[in-house]
Parts: structure tokens; C-alpha cells; sequence
């Protein structure tokens, strides 16, 4: 709810508290959600027995700087999205209040705002409406928002019939360009290609030039170091930490990578694959976090498969403990045929010695081309020894080959 703050805060959560309850209505939602919930209760029978609870949000307080890009970090079901909800209005929170001062632009899901029976742009007039702006601010902008977006050809047509990617971009550009006072942004970076990722980056930093307050939240962790002074790292529903974007990264990165060589996860007998231990071997097979960099090392994961599964494939990420991710190896880039039956096994992949010294998180993946079914983002955690050869700032050493030939029909003297 916007309200007056006894600060100079863009943005004040107090206390606040978000319950959801299973399988029940949830007070407060959307309306999309209210709509839902009283098809359900049509045909729902079972109303009597007792309904589990879950508490997205338990207690945050934070304030928020007039100016400030804040990012907020944490593991899926931390409560981030929630917040971001709260902050633009679409549910209610439980308990406390959350104030924001000046107009709010959210980007939160793909197509957020839009009615799908309207034409593109339609969709930028009614949301620029929303947001308070005349028609005549909204045509001295509309040709930026259309370049930005991409979309020139398809503003007549209704969004119902755009891909998922012209969605996002047309509705990240309605957010951004519209001048609000604080601009709400989750995940925008998950969906698009690199170049229009850069592009949203780039207009997020310019915002925050202009002055505007920016609450980002991503899995990007390098995208939230370069663009936030500051983040929030949210875990369970509560404020684990609040510092330098750079001090919290590295905080988070560590807080879920156990240092023993070999780690176990708790199963999920739900799933249809579940990840059972992640290992780091050195060059001699032996279970270690700290290794030479000048060798090759292995991670090895051992996996259980409850179904047959087409497609099965996996991944491997390393990022740095500043959130910068540098290699991320799939399965199927370099093995065609792989067990999708019912068993057991054990993955080990070779990393040969390209990484530079430093610390580095190992994630887990495994899933088909549109459902992750087990994933272990900081699964275990090592550390790379050894000379930086005096360039401690790159992240790999490829050693690619090189070729030199005389261009004026000499022979180069080696």
C-alpha cells in the first residue's frame, strides 16, 4: 500500500508477514487468483479438513533509499517474488505494511498488466494510463518503448498471439520508459537473448542515473553485483543479511556449498530424479576442495532415475564467489546416447585446467529441454591453487593455439 514515511525512504516494508494457505483461498491475492479460487470452491467438497500453511514473508523490515538500486537475492521459495508483489500492489500482506513513495512500475512475470485481447499497442497507452501518464507524455515516449522493444511489426496484433519473448520485451520496455519513481523488476533476465539482456541492464543503470530507485531480483548474481550498490539476501522468508552487493554475493555463494570433499542431499521421493551426493576428485582420484590449478579435476555425481525419461540430460555450472558464471557444461554438447532408464549411476565429468585461481561454486542439473527435475545450484565448493601468471582478473586460461606467418615471403626466424 503507498503511504506517508516518517522517512526520506523510497521504500519502507515494516514487520511484514505473508501466509499462504494450502489448497485454500488466499486472502488478499490477485484478482486473477480470487477469480480462480471461486471456480475451485464450486466444485471443492473437502472444505472441512485442515489446510497446511506456509509463510512466504516472516517479519521483513527494510527501507530503501530515494535513488538506490537494491537487489535481492536468496533460493527459490525464499519469499523475493512475494516481496515484489507486496511492494507493487497485486496481494496484500498478512501482517505489517509496506510503503512506497511515487509511482511504481513493476516488471514481475512475463506479459504483467497486459490484457491479451488488446493490440500491443493498446497495451502501452492503458498501462501508461495506470501509471498516471497523459496521453501526451505517453506519445513523446511510445517510439522509444517500440525501438526498445522490438515489436514494430506487431503492435496492432493482439499480445495474446505474441511469443513469451516479444512479451517480455514490450512489457520491460512499458515499464522502464514510462519515468516511474521506483521501478520493481524480477527476473527480467531469465527469458530473452544476450544482447536484449544487456539492453535491460543497460536501462536499469540508466534509471538509477536518473535518479530512480530500482529493487532487482535475479539468480544472476553478477548481473546484481554490476547494477546494485546494495543487496538483501532473503532466506526462508526472513532478512538473512543486508550489506554491499559484492559482500553479500560472496556471503550467500559460501552459506550453500559445504566444504567436505563429498556432499549428500536429502531426497525428494517425488521427483522423478534425485541427486544423491556430488564429489570432487583430484587428478589421482582423491576426494579434496583444494586442488593445483595446473591439473585437471573431476566432479563426480551420483543420481537416482525413478522413471524413464526421453531427453534425459544434465549440466554442470562453476561460478566464481562474486556470482560470475564461468563454465557451464551440458551432457548432450558432447554425448549423444545417455541412460534414461530406471537405476542408479554415477556422472563424473573431467574439468581440464582452464579455470584461474580462486574459489568457485559447482552447481548440479538435471532435466530435459522444458522441465528441470533435481537442481543443487551450490552443490559442494573448492578452491583453485597456483600462479596467477600476473593476470588475477581473468577468469579462464584457454591456451588456444596460435599461428604466425611472414607476409613478405620470408621465413620467421623461432
Amino acid at each position: 500500500m503507498a503511504g506517508p514515511t516518517a522517512t526520506d525512504a523510497a521504500v519502507v516494508v515494516d514487520r511484514v508477514s505473508k501466509r499462504f494457505l494450502l489448497g485454500e483461498d488466499r486472502p488478499g491475492g490477485s484478482l486473477r487468483e480470487a477469480l480462480s479460487n471461486s471456480a475451485r470452491r464450486v466444485v471443492r467438497r473437502d472444505r472441512a479438513r485442515p489446510r497446511d500453511e506456509i509463510w512466504s514473508l516472516r517479519g521483513v523490515s527494510l527501507e530503501v533509499a530515494d535513488g538506490d538500486a537494491v537487489g535481492i537475492i536468496g533460493r527459490n521459495g525464499a519469499g523475493k517474488s512475494t516481496l515484489l508483489k507486496i511492494l507493487s500492489r497485486i496481494i496484500q500482506p498478512t501482517a505489517g505494511v509496506a510503503w512506497t513513495r511515487g509511482r511504481v512500475a513493476a516488471m514481475l512475470e512475463v506479459g504483467t498488466g497486459f490484457h491479451p485481447e488488446l493490440t500491443g499497442r493498446e497495451n502501452v497507452y492503458l498501462n501508461g494510463a495506470l501509471l498516471g501518464m497523459s496521453r501526451r507524455d505517453l506519445n513523446l515516449r511510445f517510439d522509444d518503448i517500440v525501438s526498445f522493444a522490438g515489436v514494430e511489426r506487431f503492435l496492432d496484433t493482439p499480445v495474446k498471439r505474441y511469443s513469451s519473448g516479444m512479451h517480455l520485451r514490450l512489457a520491460f520496455a512499458v515499464a522502464a520508459h514510462l519515468e516511474p519513481d521506483i521501478l520493481v523488476v524480477d527476473e527480467v533476465l531469465a527469458v530473452g537473448d544476450a544482447e536484449f539482456q544487456r539492453r535491460c541492464l543497460s536501462r536499469m543503470s540508466e534509471a538509477e542515473r536518473e535518479g530512480r530507485t530500482v529493487i532487482f531480483v535475479s539468480h544472476d548474481l553478477e548481473a546484481i553485483t554490476r547494477l546494485c550498490r546494495e543487496a538483501v539476501w532473503l532466506d526462508a522468508g526472513r532478512v538473512q543479511a543486508r550489506g554491499p552487493a559484492d559482500d553479500i554475493v560472496a556471503d550467500y555463494l559460501a552459506s550453500g556449498a559445504q566444504l567436505a570433499a563429498r556432499r549428500g542431499f536429502d531426497d525428494d521421493p517425488s521427483r522423478p530424479v534425485a541427486i544423491r551426493s556430488v564429489e570432487v576428485l583430484d587428478r589421482h582420484g582423491r576426494s579434496t576442495t583444494i586442488l593445483q590449478r595446473e591439473h585437471p579435476f573431476r566432479v563426480a555425481v551420483e543420481y537416482e532415475m525413478r522413471a524413464d525419461l526421453p531427453g534425459f540430460d544434465a549440466a554442470v555450472t562453476f561460478t566464481t564467489s562474486r556470482g560470475i558464471l564461468v563454465l557451464e557444461e551440458t551432457w548432450s554438447d558432447t554425448v549423444v546416447d545417455r541412460p534414461r532408464q530406471v537405476g542408479r549411476y554415477r556422472l563424473e565429468v573431467t574439468v581440464p585446467p582452464v579455470l584461474n585461481v580462486g574459489e568457485y561454486v559447482i552447481g548440479v542439473w538435471f532435466g530435459t529441454d522444458y522441465e528441470a527435475f533435481a537442481e543443487e545450484p551450490m552443490a559442494a565448493r573448492l578452491a583453485l591453487e597456483g600462479s596467477v601468471k600476473g593476470r588475477p582478473e581473468r577468469l579462464v586460461e584457454l591456451r588456444l593455439p596460435w599461428s604466425v606467418q611472414s607476409l613478405n615471403g620470408s621465413t620467421p626466424n623461432f
